[in-house]
């Protein structure tokens, strides 16, 4: 009976340590989501209020540098991107030092107590000669609720999933079994096959996407200041160009559990870096130069740049650009890789 027993223990404990998806699914993907948490969004001391620098930081009243306000950087060229935030409650403050101005929200608590905090150590630096006068400046704007800034990144994490796993783990999974041998011997061409596999996942996909946003909509009356054709016209470049990225996956692998290893492992540093559940404003910034390198990354910001600030498609060039190139480049290589066994 005990022999039994270990017997089946045995087995069952290598069947685990053998399959590397629920390996790394079990025991490293707890230690990447944490580790890249305590990276991206660790700080030592708490921080109370954000503010945004316009330019240089040189000149800056010494309060900002403070541990109770956080800095994120602008230049000097994206003023009217930090007073938007303003506005949008997203920034409580924004400073710019080479000109002596800042700007407050009067419609935000948190943005009037900064400023008296700021103005009570203007007062005290104008008893110095060199001290110059600093302008105020004033606006007004409603709070951005949580749930209409997460919504494009949530939808999107979830196109994600299903391009990746809904095309890759599914080709590899007939290479496994032989269906793509047996598909070799007929006439069909290795385009057609695979462009098949990609439209139908692309009406799939987005027509799960519009049943969800549509219907979440009716109950949660998303922001929505762009036009809904550019957003379609972005998720449907988006859904292809993730598309895209899963046929490099599906090109030569024939083991499910590697794939699905080597997919969980590009998938969770994307959700964690691209800005799914929260913003990267005020991260060192390598590694928001690092999470450039992801198609999610611009996804994300181009949806939000559409449904928040109603921006239209030249606005969001560079982000249409970089999704674009990146699928050409996915679409390449897995056609160089690409084998139908």
């Amino acid at each position: 009976m005990f022999r039994q027993f270990l017997a089946i223990f045995r087995a069952r404990s290598m069947e685990f340590l053998r399959d590397r998806g629920t390996f790394f699914w079990n025991l490293l993907f707890p230690i990447v989501l944490v580790a890249g948490f305590a990276l991206a969004f660790g700080q030592p001391d708490e921080k109370v209020f954000k503010v945004g620098i316009i330019g240089p930081i040189t000149g800056a009243p010494a309060i900002l540098s403070s541990p109770q306000f956080q800095q994120v950087a602008y230049p000097a060229s994206q003023e009217q991107e930090a007073l938007k935030k303003l506005r949008q409650h997203q920034l409580d403050l924004a400073v710019d030092p080479a000109q002596h101005r800042y700007w407050m929200n009067s419609e935000s608590g948190k943005s009037i107590l900064a400023e008296r905090l700021l103005a009570d150590e203007l007062k005290l630096a104008s008893a110095s000669v060199s001290a110059q006068d600093w302008a105020k400046g004033a606006v007004t704007g409603k709070p951005i609720r949580y749930v209409d800034w997460a919504v494009p990144g949530v939808i999107s994490m979830n196109m994600l999933f299903s391009c990746l796993f809904g095309v890759g783990y599914v080709l590899v999974r007939y290479r496994k079994n032989g269906v793509l041998k047996r598909l070799k011997a007929t006439p069909v061409s290795a385009l057609t096959f695979l462009v098949a596999q990609a439209v139908s996942r692309l009406v799939i996909v987005l027509g799960t996407v519009v049943v969800v946003y549509a219907g979440t909509d009716i109950f949660l009356h998303f922001t929505m200041n762009g036009s809904y054709l550019d957003l379609l016209l972005v998720t449907v470049l988006g859904i292809v160009c993730l598309i895209s990225l899963g046929l490099v996956f599906a090109a030569r692998f024939r083991s499910e559990e590697l794939a699905n290893g080597l997919m969980n492992l590009l998938t969770f540093p994307m959700i964690v870096f691209s800005g799914v559940f929260f913003s990267l404003e005020g991260a060192p910034a390598p590694l928001r130069a690092a999470a450039e390198i992801f198609p999610l990354t611009h996804l994300i910001h181009a949806e939000r740049q559409i449904m928040l600030n109603g921006a239209g498609l030249l606005q969001i060039a560079p982000d249409l650009g970089a999704l674009a190139l990146m699928t050409v480049i996915f679409l390449a290589v897995a056609a160089w890789l690409f084998k139908w066994e």
